[in-house]
């Protein structure tokens, strides 16, 4: 929506962006969780648990009951090649 006189309206309030620009962050870290054994918000510890073709799998767990609370899947930046 255009105001007049009000040049902030217009603008990308995360800046320009192109393949030349800075990532902002590459991926975020869950370091406080909701585990639903101990019915609150707890910290957490992340587990490999398995590497797969499009990336590897994270178990996070509750540091106080060890129940998984979460997982995550980091992809590669570059695709794998496997050479036969």
């Amino acid at each position: 929506m255009k105001y007049p006189g009000n040049d902030f309206a217009d603008s990308d309030p995360f800046g320009p962006q192109n393949e030349h620009s800075p990532k902002q962050f590459d991926q975020l870290e869950a370091t406080v969780l909701f585990c639903s054994q101990c019915k609150d918000a707890v910290p957490v510890r992340k587990r490999l648990l398995l590497a797969l073709p499009e990336g590897d799998k994270y178990d996070y767990l509750c540091v106080y009951c060890g129940n998984s609370v979460g997982t995550k899947i980091e992809r590669e930046e570059q695709p794998i090649k496997l050479l036969l």
